[in-house]
């Protein structure tokens, strides 16, 4: 039989034990619920001590619990598949609440009063794109008009080349118009987290951690944005969301022994 452990989800202001309505991950049984140590409390589940794999299922419900927590709580998201690994599990988080007792308290006075809202814009067509580049870059467009009528053996090298010429034109590009992005919401924003753009039609892949009380001020900023590039550029806007991108509190439960 599995041993059973307790899976984190995050760390909160709480002295209270609580239950929460919400599916624990990997189970439809049990509950979630709350561990504490004098201010500060661990939300959790009970769980097989094991490697929980990263699947969209998981993810899901790891985000599920975070998502109802937040409803109530300011909180410090833990790294998705921590579970103690003790058979004393509840020591185990008391101890780690404990010797972390400052850090997350510290944590939890720069989250307070605070949201994370995502942007991602993408370009609408990326044919597009290319063909202003193309256009806009003379070495590009000589060396692309030179291909013509040659087999892709004689001009296997000047493909990779002007591949390259095309991807560094493609980023130049991609940071002057995420630039022109991000300028109006930069000044909005406590924090921002710029991640990396993920294929070649993003352009923007960003986070913000905004004061709750701008956070109508910010939606109207990324409204005009869009009135503004929309012709141009997709976005998606994300959000409110714990502050995946600005706090994720890591376990060495190694360190607590």
């Amino acid at each position: 039989m599995a041993e059973i452990g307790k899976y984190l989800y995050c760390i909160i202001p709480c002295e209270e034990q609580l239950t929460f309505d919400a599916v624990p991950i990997g189970s439809d049984d049990g509950g979630v619920h709350t561990v504490c140590c004098k201010s500060l409390a661990v939300v959790v589940s009970d769980s097989p001590v094991k490697q929980y794999e990263t699947t969209r299922r998981n993810t899901i419900a790891h985000e599920r619990v975070l998502e109802t927590v937040m409803r109530e709580f300011t909180l410090l998201p833990v790294r998705f598949g921590t579970i103690t690994e003790s058979t004393f599990p509840l020591e185990d988080i008391q101890k780690l609440l404990s010797i972390r007792f400052e850090e997350f308290n510290r944590l939890l006075r720069e989250m307070e009063g605070k949201l994370e809202l995502g942007l991602k814009a993408f370009w609408r067509d990326d044919k597009a794109i290319f063909e202003e580049i193309v256009a806009e870059n003379g070495d590009i467009r000589r060396l692309r008009n030179s291909l013509a009528g040659k087999s892709p053996e004689a001009a296997h090298f000047d493909r990779i080349r002007l591949g390259e010429m095309v991807k560094e034109a493609l980023n130049r590009k991609r940071s002057k118009e995420a630039t022109q992005i991000l300028l109006p919401l930069r000044r909005l924003a406590h924090n921002v987290r710029e991640n990396e753009a993920l294929g070649d039609r993003m352009v923007v892949n960003v986070a913000y951690l905004v004061d709750k009380s701008r956070g109508p001020e910010f939606d109207q900023a990324v409204t005009k944005l869009d009135e503004q590039f929309g012709g141009r550029v997709a976005f998606k806007y994300i959000g409110p969301a714990p502050p995946y991108n600005f706090v994720n509190i890591t376990v060495d439960w190694k360190e607590l022994r």
